[in-house]
């Protein structure tokens, strides 16, 4: 079931039906899950099930999230919300437990290293359901990012591993994950951006509608806990994006939201544009027209490789290092950021002449098609194993 660079790269599948459609139940409970998801939730159509477990749980954020979605015939909300991690996990393994137990269906996907994930996963093993697992093989190695612990484990409990990348491939491989339980099907993620970025006419008026110009501003978003639950990193990096000689616009996420007001460091906010959470091809359209992108997300890091923007990773580690280099730098909280940030506002007509003729490491569009294919693939081999 593996798939080489080779054959990565060969002509797009076509068909993206799948064979008995119904009962693929999907188990996501973030904004980013469901935005990957969505263009599997079009290709399943109807007979898919969504069990959204509520880990996203600020009610303006959800719905956002909801207006972005695909409809869907079945869409569980389980309502499961925050928490430490592991009351978390146990809540939303018994959660979807439950869904699975009245609706079993026949196969199980979860996307990405969310605790969510993580518990679909459980749910899935518990029901003896084949468990896909979209975007599988990404390492940080980096053990104190729970996220790290969570993809490991799903990768390991998972019938079919969809790596994004060869990389991701050779990952998986170097754990004695089994070659036919794998499969490169690129990122959902290019698809997903595809179909939700606005045209050139709509983008500009996002920006004039906030009087911004095109490569004349910087977009950042900050949420992951290494750098918003600590008081003096999370001061750092908001006073190095404040003393950018740009305008910084700054969509306020709700974790960063809350340490703001818990750290008392909401007059640090007072340089920034700041914005409330947006809406996906809002978001795009900014992201598109920034001179640069400045940010702690996993998911940005693919979509300005698409979008074919610069962006500054603040972080520790990554796990998507296939953007270093071309598309991407990772930096510390610190002058750093500002530093990488000027390199890249050095020339950015330039910058962007170049970054729009490289290849996304993600894809040609065409993983929901890839990852149907494998599935269809997968549940033959069980039906087959079944009738034996």
């Amino acid at each position: 079931m593996s798939t080489t660079t080779a054959d990565f790269r060969a002509a797009r599948p076509t068909a993206v039906g799948l064979a008995g459609t119904g009962g693929i139940t999907l188990v996501c409970g973030t904004r980013p899950e469901l935005i990957k998801l969505a263009p599997l939730m079009r290709a399943f159509g109807d007979g898919c099930a969504v069990v959204y477990t509520g880990q996203h749980y600020d009610r303006s954020l959800y719905a956002r999230i909801r207006a972005d979605l695909p409809p869907s015939a079945a869409f569980h909300e389980l309502g499961v919300g925050a928490g430490r991690r592991g009351g978390q996990l146990g809540r939303t393994v018994s959660a979807v437990d439950e869904v699975l137990a009245d609706r079993p269906g026949r196969a199980v996907v979860v996307q990405g290293d969310t605790t969510s994930a993580l518990a679909g996963a459980l749910a899935a093993n518990a029901h003896d359901l084949p468990l896909v697992h979209v975007e599988a093989g990404l390492r940080s190695h980096d053990r104190a990012m729970p996220e790290e612990h969570n993809r490991v484990l799903i990768d390991h409990l998972a019938d079919l591993c969809c790596a994004p990348t060869e990389l991701n491939r050779t990952n998986l491989l170097a754990e004695n994950v089994p070659d036919e339980r794998i499969a490169v099907t690129g990122n959902t993620v290019v698809e997903a951006l595809q179909a939700a970025l606005p045209a050139t006419e709509d983008r500009r008026a996002v920006l004039a509608a906030r009087a911004l110009e095109r490569d004349r501003f910087v977009l950042a978003t900050i949420h992951r806990p290494e750098n918003v639950d600590d008081a003096g990193r999370l001061a750092v990096i908001l006073r190095e994006l404040g003393r950018l000689p740009l305008p910084v616009v700054f969509p306020l996420h709700p974790r960063t939201a809350k340490s703001v007001e818990a750290f008392g460091l909401r007059h640090l906010l007072e340089p920034l544009v700041e914005l409330e959470p947006q809406a996906y091809p809002a978001f795009l359209a900014l992201a598109a027209e920034a001179a640069v992108l400045v940010s702690d997300s996993g998911g940005i890091q693919e979509e300005a490789s698409v979008l074919k923007r610069p962006v500054v990773v603040v972080r520790r580690s990554t796990e998507r290092p296939e953007i270093a280099g071309t598309f991407g730098t990772r930096v510390l909280p610190g002058p750093a950021i500002g530093a990488e940030v000027a390199r890249w506002l050095d020339d950015v007509a330039g910058h962007r002449d170049r970054l729009r003729h490289l290849p996304s490491p993600y894809g040609d569009g065409s993983a929901s098609a890839r990852i149907v294919t494998a599935l269809n693939a997968l549940l033959a081999q069980r039906a087959g194993v079944t009738a034996g």
